[in-house]
């Protein structure tokens, strides 16, 4: 695939002349440099030619001429001694030659005259040459001022063929969106997976534009605007480009940051030469990405930025103002959809407000798909098993995970990606590469591996639970000392009261494996804490599954696309009933994971015995304990489970 990007001149019917816009600012930088050399230059011969006269000496020279008689006339300047000789004197004028020296203190300069006096040299005379006015103001003033008229003129003749007549000083002004044509993007709609609905609705806007007739017909209008909404890494400006690459069409691309300058409306003014740009080449698309930038609600409670404003409304007016038959559509992409003003998106200027999900697992297999079609796959890749086990992951991070896994083939010295390539990178992008240099004392790895299988243990013995698929006690780069992970059987949209007080529970386990074995309490618990706390709160601020509370929402969430915040929207005193509660549940769970791994202490210290013999254990060698089949796994040697039990308790 050709990298290459042809950029579209509108002045052009095709692709191919290249835009000249990116020398701008280094084309500015060598004026106004070449205007300061010359007039560097010309001060410099103003001044060779005003004192062309003199001629230097040195003061040994000059006092030796004084000694011998031959000095007529002296004249002492502030920073120099101007000399005539005899010899000069009896020349004509213009032919004279005047020496000049150095300054010396004032003490001998006094001295100094009062002996030259009385030598018989005249010591006040005038021996400066008065240069001629006229080309002294014209070399000071007139030939600078011309040399800088002439080089504006010719920055603002550059400026005006660059952006056809538009823009400002130093292109300022100009839209600096770029422009494809045709497929010069090289990513069309068999690029994009996992978003067939989006696809869907970006189908119609490009087959409108090349067929328009068939919508005028029934009397449809073409949808002024799209916006794209959706988490980051979702694929909103893949979408956009493969509509590029779709539409065949004048496609601009500008980010909603570009808007905004230091300068009062700049960002108005490139709204303009825009969409001006837009409407010659007509039908033409314009994709503007993380409008949040210039789209952010008009509020003046906390002041206000006058350029972001303006900006905006020019944008409002513009949207207003265009032509939808005209065939000039304006696509934008966000993931901030709750800040944008309301009057852009009112219908009329976003028309279409296009969700672009998370993929779900036909989603991330098919978007597996197109990441691996240029890897060299072993013949064990599963895919479908690297989408199932990657359940909320967005298309980038399904590419950076299938890159992770290519790099670890070649550093293995293998020329295919296998399996295990793939699953270590999934593993790597959750918890990191390992952390080989990390060494643990006996006791904090006898602390990790009991938190790590009170983890597994207790979501082993509880149902609406996913399987273990791996146990490690190895150091990572995240910050884990260890890790369980659990892999989900099947894709799972909504989850009941119960899976969630198993998933707390589940959390809470390593904390319990800690209480229960050795009677205290460590910081690995941080993390587990936290996810199990706001899963707690979700369950009785927005879920409606408290008793006390019943189907009252005390919360909602700010921003779904980003961090999925929360804020609260009940009174103080609610919301700290609220934590009571949420306390309560978080200590119910807790005491359901004790309980639990009190009631298999015996196969908590084994398979805690086995993981510190391994450090990793699988999610197969797990269930073997588990599920009592001692056949098919057999403990590595170490002190028996009793001493160890022993020594467990007596800490």
């Amino acid at each position: 695939m050709n990298n290459e990007q042809n950029k579209y001149d509108p002045k052009r019917s095709g692709p191919g002349k290249q835009d000249p816009g990116g020398k701008k600012p280094k084309s500015i930088i060598l004026l106004i440099a070449a205007a300061l050399i010359l007039t560097l230059i010309v001060n410099v011969i103003y001044t060779a030619v005003s004192e062309s006269y003199l001629q230097p000496v040195t003061f040994s020279a000059f006092y030796e001429m004084a000694e011998q008689g031959k000095v007529s006339k002296v004249e002492f300047q502030h920073d120099r001694i101007l000399i005539l000789t005899k010899e000069e004197e009896a020349k004509p004028v213009s032919q004279q030659t005047v020496y000049y020296t150095g300054l010396i203190p004032n003490m001998i300069t006094n001295d100094l005259e009062a002996e030259l006096r009385g030598s018989g040299v005249v010591t006040d005379a005038h021996l400066a040459k008065e240069t001629n006015p006229i080309l002294s103001f014209l070399l000071s003033w007139v030939f600078p001022i011309l040399i800088f008229y002439v080089l504006f003129w010719l920055l603002m003749g550059s400026m005006s063929k660059r952006m056809g007549g538009g823009g400002g000083i130093g292109g300022i002004g100009q839209s600096k969106a770029k422009v494809y044509m045709e497929k010069e993007t090289g990513v069309t709609f068999a690029d994009v997976a996992g978003q067939d609905e989006a696809k869907e609705s970006l189908i119609e806007i490009i087959d409108f534009l090349h067929d328009p007739g068939k919508y005028t017909a029934i009397g449809a209008k073409l949808p002024k605007g799209a916006l794209l909404v959706g988490s980051p890494g979702t694929g909103k400006t893949l979408l956009a480009k493969a509509v590029a690459g779709e539409a065949k069409v004048p496609f601009f691309s500008i980010s909603g940051s570009d808007f905004v300058e230091m300068f009062v409306g700049v960002g108005a003014s490139r709204v303009r030469d825009l969409f001006q740009q837009a409407s010659k080449v007509a039908p033409a698309i314009v994709f503007i990405d993380e409008i949040d930038a210039i789209g952010r609600t008009r509020d003046s409670r906390f002041g206000g930025n006058d350029e972001r404003e303006q900006t905006l409304n020019q944008l409002l007016a513009e949207l207003d103002g265009f032509d939808s038959s005209k065939g000039v559509v304006i696509l934008a992409a966000t993931n901030r959809p709750e800040i944008l003003d309301k009057a852009l998106l009112r219908p009329g200027r976003f028309d279409r407000r296009i969700e672009v999900d998370r993929p779900n697992l036909a989603g991330r297999h098919q978007t597996l798909k197109v990441h691996t079609k240029n890897i060299k796959l072993a013949e064990d890749v599963d895919l479908q098993k690297i989408a199932q086990a990657t359940a909320g992951a967005v298309g980038a991070d399904l590419a950076n995970l299938v890159n992770e896994a290519a790099l670890r083939a070649v550093r293995k010295g293998r020329k295919l990606v296998t399996q295990e390539d793939l699953l270590v990178s999934f593993e790597t992008v959750i918890a990191g590469t390992e952390k080989k240099g990390t060494v643990l004392t006996d006791i904090e790895k006898r602390m990790v591996a009991y938190h790590e299988v009170g983890h597994a243990l207790v979501s082993a013995m509880q149902k609406h639970t996913m399987p273990v698929t791996k146990i490690t006690i190895v150091p990572h780069t995240s910050g884990a000392l260890g890790y369980t992970l659990h892999m989900p059987e099947e894709e799972k949209f909504l989850s009941t009261k119960e899976e969630l007080l198993t998933e707390i529970q589940t959390l809470l386990g390593g904390r319990a494996a800690e209480q229960t074995v050795f009677g205290s309490m460590t910081t690995g618990a941080a993390n587990d804490i936290e996810r199990a706390t706001e899963l707690a709160r979700k369950m009785i601020t927005q879920f409606g599954m408290s008793d006390k509370f019943g189907l009252m929402a005390l919360s909602t969430v700010s921003n779904p696309y980003l961090d999925g915040s929360t804020m609260m929207n009940c009174a103080d005193t609610t919301a700290a009933e609220a934590d009571e509660e949420i306390k309560k549940l978080l200590a119910a769970c807790y005491e359901v994971s004790c309980r639990v791994l009190r009631e298999n202490r015996a196969l908590l210290d084994e398979i805690a015995l086995f993981l510190l013999q391994k450090e990793t254990i699988t999610g197969d060698e797990f269930m073997a304990y588990v599920n009592a089949d001692r056949k098919k796994l057999e403990a590595p040697e170490g002190p028996s489970s009793e001493e160890n039990n022993n020594t467990e308790e007596g800490e």
